[in-house]
């Protein structure tokens, strides 16, 4: 059964005629919009676990995972980094994960001498080994300084993924691997956000299979 099924006819989202304001309907079709977002995800999970279980693999070896986007995606990667280096649902210990538009003085720096378009390029030349993880994150894949963080991480030998929102589009074309959210701006942002949680439960689940077998 399809998210869309699952959710047809849910009382807690009323047709928009019963709405009684202008504020509620927006709302309301504000979370009708949800429902195409998740459907996008749902299609997407063994993909989703696919990189949950390869991003255990490359951190156990020592790798390490940087993360980038603009605005509100930016906030999601940092918020992937966060769940990484800290913990996300159990204890377990740290990995090496960088957002890479967190450090204020590099990104001045950078935009104020390279320009904007080199912002997280350039970090990638400096941070980035053979082997590590950089996830990119955009609603329109469009962002020129993700794209060209993404040939920086071909060149420094790292694996590129995005999380965008409808495909096709240049960033998709630009990494190694992709999934697209097939919904309105706002709501892939937040579907991003539930894609993240779930490479999360897949990473956490991969890596105690693993250390359970030490």
């Amino acid at each position: 059964m399809t998210i869309e099924h699952t959710l047809e006819g849910d009382p807690r989202l009323p047709e928009p005629a019963t709405v009684a304001t202008p504020s509620s309907r927006a709302v309301t079709d504000h979370l009708r919009n949800v429902l195409p977002a998740l459907a996008s995800l749902q299609r997407e999970a063994s993909h989703l676990a696919a990189w949950g279980d390869e991003l255990a693999e490359r951190m156990l070896r020592g790798q390490r995972l940087l993360a980038a986007g603009n605005g509100g995606s930016a906030a999601e990667a940092q918020h992937l980094t966060a769940e990484l280096v800290g913990r996300f649902d159990g204890e377990r210990r740290p990995f090496s994960a960088i957002a890479l538009h967190a450090d204020t003085s590099a990104l001045t720096a950078i935009g104020n001498d390279y320009g904007f378009d080199e912002l997280f390029a350039r970090q990638v030349h400096g941070h980035a080994r053979a082997g590590d993880v950089l996830v990119l994150m955009s609603t329109s894949g469009r962002s020129p300084n993700l794209l060209r963080a993404a040939e920086a991480a071909r060149d420094a030998g790292a694996v590129s993924w995005a999380l965008t929102g409808p495909g096709p589009n240049p960033l998709c074309r630009a990494v190694d691997d992709f999934v697209t959210v097939e919904a309105l701006n706002a709501n892939v942002q937040e579907a991003h956000l539930i894609a993240l949680h779930g490479i999360c439960r897949a990473f956490d689940a991969a890596v105690a299979r693993a250390e359970g077998q030490k």
